[in-house]
């Protein structure tokens, strides 16, 4: 029987409250599967992307458990080890933590790069609970024996194909090789490639797999277009299609960090005012960008991959691929951003003539084709030779304002459809 409540999965009534002051009612499927086994100290593997609940599935059994077994933490070290990719999700895994923790008195910290690190130090120096990182900082305070890590009896690693492709299987090799061996393990996973799962095998220890597979849910809910374009038309095309007041908060993603820097200055010549948000900016303007965002300052942030996750802003109503990411996962992760906590959203792509390779393989992954927006900076060529989905359903071509394209006669072309999409 499907668990009605959280205190039906076992959590106790402190983190109930927190939770239901937060306004969550009903466990994910996620939390369904996890949350029980967790409580008991199995290891875990969850294959499962950001949207899904994962944060809560791993942190309120934690929580649970370090109340339940209070011990003083001994200095520079820490009871649980969550390391995650970025600095964005570090902070907000932290802010989840804080959030579902509140009536527990825990210590927790969070530490990445960036940032002075004395902060970090002060606060490790004291002993933690919690210890949220980021690879790359916390083993330069590994190296600086500002912390130990001989005591963690929880390690969480989240992430992990993310992990592999920002280059930091390496980093994370070192820190489990610190890590004791009798501790509890959780890997997440939105993808399973080998290089994760052969790390899956060496880290986990008789894992409870778990495997929630939200790609379809995600894409579903998202209306998605294509716009065939010619590269060197993409900007003036973004700034044509964001004249449409619909498009209210939107996030644009480029391939490449000084594309988004670029496509933001663009932008604010145009009067739209955007944010990026990309690696080389410090953690300081990352975090005033997307507050930005976040409050309405912004209407546009401009990002590139890196935060296609655990970057969870509500209400975002449309997604823009400027450049259409050659890997067709990546595309999932970012139309996700929008159509979250039950809403609809909208995601446009612009294809150049050498991105079409890229839309055939997510158009396979997805089992979905887009649906195609005739526009006054079309690219015809591409257009004339829109593929059918992998169903061998075509969808329909569309003009600028959502209706269906009509031949010179007024009329439908042949096998479209009357249904009108809205910006």
């Amino acid at each position: 029987m499907t668990p009605t409540s959280f205190s039906t999965l076992g959590v106790a009534e402190p983190i109930c409250r927190a939770l239901e002051a937060e306004g969550y009612d009903l466990p994910t499927p996620i939390q369904t599967h996890a949350i029980p086994h967790l409580l008991t100290g199995r290891d875990l593997l969850g294959i499962a992307q950001t949207g899904t609940g994962k944060t809560a599935a791993f942190a309120l059994p934690i929580l649970q458990r370090l109340a339940a077994n209070r011990v003083r933490p001994a200095p520079k070290s820490a009871r649980v080890l969550v390391l995650t990719p970025t600095r964005e999700l570090a902070a907000q895994i932290g802010d989840s933590f804080r959030t579902y923790g509140r009536h527990l008195s825990l210590k927790q910290s969070v530490v990445f790069g960036g940032v002075g690190q004395k902060p970090q130090v002060d606060a490790l120096l004291r002993g933690l609970d919690i210890l949220i990182a980021t690879p790359g900082r916390l083993l330069d305070l590994l190296n600086q024996r500002h912390v130990r890590l001989d005591l963690v009896e929880t390690f969480v690693l989240d992430e992990a194909d993310r992990m592999l492709d920002m280059g930091f299987i390496r980093d994370v090799r070192k820190i489990v090789a610190v890590l004791p061996k009798q501790r509890q393990t959780q890997l997440f996973s939105a993808t399973m490639p080998a290089d994760i799962g052969r790390l899956a095998g060496e880290i986990l220890r008789d894992p409870v797999r778990v495997e929630v597979t939200p790609s379809a849910t995600t894409v579903e809910r998202v209306e998605q277009r294509v716009y065939y374009v010619d590269a060197g038309q993409k900007r003036a095309l973004l700034a044509d299609v964001l004249k449409n007041p619909a498009l209210a908060r939107v996030i644009v993603f480029t391939r490449t960090k000084h594309g988004a820097n670029r496509v933001a200055e663009q932008l604010a010549r145009n009067g739209v005012v955007a944010e990026a948000i990309h690696g080389n900016k410090s953690q300081t303007a990352r975090e005033r960008a997307l507050e930005g965002f976040r409050r309405g300052r912004a209407r546009v942030l401009v990002a590139t991959d890196i935060a296609a996750r655990g970057i969870d802003i509500d209400g975002v109503t449309h997604v823009i691929n400027f450049e259409i990411p050659n890997v067709p996962e990546s595309y999932v992760h970012r139309i996700g951003r929008t159509a979250r906590a039950g809403a609809s959203g909208t995601a446009l792509s612009f294809c150049a003539q050498d991105e079409r390779a890229y839309l055939r393989d997510i158009e396979r992954l997805t089992g979905r084709s887009c649906a195609v927006v005739e526009h006054r900076f079309r690219d015809t060529k591409a257009m004339a030779v829109h593929h059918p989905a992998p169903n061998g359903r075509g969808e329909p071509v569309r003009n600028g304002r959502g209706q269906p394209a009509r031949n010179g006669r007024g009329h439908r072309r042949p096998g479209q459809s009357s249904l009108q999409l809205q910006l």
